[in-house]
């Protein structure tokens, strides 16, 4: 149902909801709550404030975020396939799903749905905007199910429900996102909070975002086809006990955009303390491209990349069928509780392929762990490439396209031995094979595409 209301400020004219509808579900008995605050601006319809009810964002407007934009626990937004939804700088908008509140956000590969900034075309920067933050019930390890979500938001995540629902993300877009709200405690690309495996999350890129691409915090959430490319910070970072499973991942450095606190490829701890908290951090990753700074010896980088692979803290994820290409370090295997994960095997990396680097293993400054021996046990299947031009991998270090499909020295090796039905058994190592899973929705271009 399509409502008018007028609001009756000083030099405001009537706001409408034409652009968007809010779902009536009481049989016509008009609202039961809050609802975004909208107005005309620029030719976007521009929302503001909280909503406690059904809102659906169509995909014949455009949309301009502004500040911290919260959908309420028991309501949904629907976003339809290829809506544009930009956010505003000087506000810092960002999109929270709130714990028991629900996205429905499925775009096609012919019409995605675009969060981007809402500067013109050419003037667009990682940072212009927070980002997408989804919060839900599913296990931590932190001590209640009060914990706050990073970033200033002031929403809990956490809780019981490992089957949580926070909807669909499919067919998504986030671009120019990620601000430091404070030190250390950023607005990321897309923020997962405790998200469940009830929820679907499936080819998703963000782009040039200010922090890290992609956080998981805690939860279960099972993931596919993503894309982290040219972000500032980590690509993929996992905290909190997050234990999902993720396939067919790709991340796209450029080498002169970098973090102070080091960009790496995955980051991922236990949590803050490195503690023994359980759930643990045992996140599932398999046919993963990491591509660094270094597309060859001669490359100039910034000093602030850091690792293809930190793991830290007590963690316990896995690694399999992956390439981690052209970073300063390949892997950085960090303090003596993630060794012994190591060593006890529930931290593994096999049949996964490190290349390119200044330094491919290393543990931190005074450890004695033999990683080297670990990384090259011959039941691990892991090998390690001095060259990448080896491997025939073309598009990974042009910053402009994904790798090549075919040709290239990947497409056997791969093992899926005691892995569950969720990852498709396929030859390759890597996130490609013979299919372009970017055709069609994905954009290596967003500093000048015209929205």
């Amino acid at each position: 149902m399509k409502k008018l209301v007028n609001l009756l400020f000083v030099a405001i004219v009537a706001v409408t909801f034409f652009a968007c509808d809010k779902d009536d579900d009481n049989g016509g008995g008009g609202p039961t709550g809050a609802v975004f605050t909208t107005s005309q601006k620029n030719g976007m319809t521009a929302l503001s404030g909280s909503t406690e009810e059904n809102f659906t964002l169509k995909a014949n407007q455009k949309y301009l975020l502004e500040g911290f934009v919260h959908v309420k626990p028991g309501a949904t937004i629907t976003i339809e396939p290829g809506t544009i939804i930009m956010g505003d700088k000087d506000s810092k908008a960002t999109l929270i799903i709130e714990r028991g509140a629900k996205i429905m956000a499925e775009g096609t590969a012919q019409k995605p749905i675009v969060f981007t900034s809402a500067q013109p075309a050419g003037k667009r920067a990682p940072g212009d905007w927070g980002g997408v933050i989804i919060l839900g019930a599913a296990p931590t390890n932190l001590v209640s199910d009060k914990a706050k979500i990073e970033g200033g938001v002031d929403r809990e995540y956490g809780g019981t429900n490992a089957n949580d629902n926070s909807g669909v993300m499919k067919y998504v877009r986030i671009e120019f996102p990620g601000i430091a709200f404070q030190p250390d405690n950023e607005i990321n690309g897309l923020t997962l909070g405790g998200v469940g495996s009830g929820t679907t999350i499936d080819f998703v890129q963000v782009s040039y975002c200010g922090d890290d691409s992609f956080e998981m915090f805690g939860g279960n959430v099972n993931m596919k086809h993503l894309i982290a490319y040219k972000t500032v910070d980590d690509m993929f970072d996992t905290d909190n006990g997050y234990s999902g499973k993720l396939q067919f991942l790709l991340g796209i450095s450029d080498p002169n955009l970098a973090d102070a606190s080091k960009s790496n490829g995955f980051e991922s701890d236990g949590d803050a303390q490195g503690s023994d908290a359980t759930p643990k951090t045992s996140a599932i990753f398999s046919n993963v491209s990491l591509f660094g700074p270094k597309a060859n010896e001669s490359t100039t980088h910034s000093a602030n990349y850091g690792r293809g692979l930190h793991i830290r803290r007590n963690s316990n994820i896995q690694l399999h069928n992956s390439l981690v290409a052209g970073w300063p370090v390949g892997l950085l295997l960090d303090g003596a509780k993630s060794q012994a994960n190591a060593t006890a095997g529930s931290l593994a990396i096999k049949n996964t392929v490190i290349s390119g680097a200044n330094t491919t293993l290393s543990v931190e400054s005074g450890s004695t762990f033999d990683v080297a021996g670990w990384y090259n046990a011959a039941a691990k299947g892991n090998s390690v490439v001095a060259d990448n031009a080896s491997l025939n991998i073309s598009g990974g270090f042009s910053q402009t396209s994904r790798p090549a499909l075919t040709g290239n020295g990947l497409q056997s090796g791969a093992s899926f031995e005691g892995m569950d039905s969720f990852f498709d058994k396929v030859a390759f190592r890597g996130a490609f094979g013979a299919e372009d899973w970017t055709a069609g929705w994905a954009n290596f271009d967003p500093m000048n595409t015209a929205y």
